[in-house]
């Protein structure tokens, strides 16, 4: 396939006993390396990624189904995906990346900087999934977390994808979605299913095992450890305010900035991607010195 700055290759990368699916946006400049939230997918950074490689590299793999989980039985430990996170930038030779991640993205890009030598730039982490302490280490079941009660009832089965757009659209969790975004979001994040239809590609078993996997590991006492200048976006209508506080976040790491996204809730890039392609950018620019203006 030929490419563009709008056309990403699709591409695999080994990292020991699995291989991740990557888009890369070759560009000049800096490599910005983005791991999107739980449950979804690379090419919801497509807009934001579209945008950045005008100056600069993107990559943005795809966690989800690389390794088999079970929610019923702790999930997929986010320590190990920061691990193999840190391994895919190391396979790649990506030195200093300028990191973005979202969700459950940007605790996994905390964790791989702090625990597994990743050493970034600079990280900007979009609503990061940092639960009350008591939530961790524990034999919490599915039906008492907080997310992933929610995700392994999602509705899995449309007819065709305008059936699909209808019901996201009647959704309070899809209506603010930028049009694109959310077009993406069918096209990518659905596939076809046995017996017709469409289902979605990260089943929620499998959103589930991911969310279930975050209480398995403790990330407050590494917040200290995260030497890098970092950006903690939060949504001003997020649902998760309710119980993660991200001002105080902020305040953990040495060197952080809080910034409240108005009118946007949990899903901030797929709600406002070009404010916060601005925001990253700007926040890029500030500390790389202007290089990927």
């Amino acid at each position: 396939m030929q490419t563009t700055p709008q056309s990403p290759s699709i591409l695999t990368q080994s990292i020991g006993d699995t291989f991740l699916t990557y888009l890369l946006y070759e560009g000049k400049g800096p490599t910005v390396v983005m791991l999107h939230a739980t449950g979804f997918l690379p090419w919801l950074w497509h807009p934001i990624a579209r945008s950045l490689s005008s100056s600069c590299r993107v990559i943005a793999p795809y966690f989800c189904d690389h390794r088999e989980s079970d929610p019923d039985e702790g999930g997929l430990n986010w320590m190990t995906l920061a691990e193999d996170f840190s391994e895919f930038c190391g396979a790649l030779k990506v030195r200093s990346p300028l990191l973005v991640g979202h969700s459950m993205g940007a605790t996994v890009l905390t964790i791989a900087a702090a625990r597994y030598g990743l050493k970034p730039a600079a990280m900007v982490l979009i609503e990061p999934i940092f639960l009350p302490r008591n939530f961790y280490n524990t034999t919490l079941p599915v039906k008492d977390h907080p997310l992933a009660a929610k995700s392994i009832q999602r509705r899995n089965q449309w007819r065709d994808a305008s059936e699909a757009r209808n019901y996201l659209q009647s959704r309070s969790l899809f209506k603010p979605w930028d049009e694109e975004m959310l077009s993406l979001y069918i096209q990518h994040g659905m596939k076809d299913r046995p017996g017709g239809g469409l289902e979605l590609t990260c089943s929620p078993k499998r959103e589930a095992a991911l969310f279930m996997g975050g209480v398995q590991y403790d990330p407050w006492p590494l917040l200290p450890q995260v030497n890098c200048p970092v950006l903690v976006l939060e949504g001003e209508q997020s649902d998760n305010r309710h119980f993660i506080d991200l001002k105080n976040i902020a305040s953990q790491f040495p060197d952080a900035t809080h910034r409240l996204i108005r009118d946007a809730g949990h899903l901030i890039p797929m709600e406002k991607p070009e404010e916060t392609t601005t925001v990253i950018r700007e926040f890029f620019d500030l500390i790389s010195g202007s290089i990927i203006s």
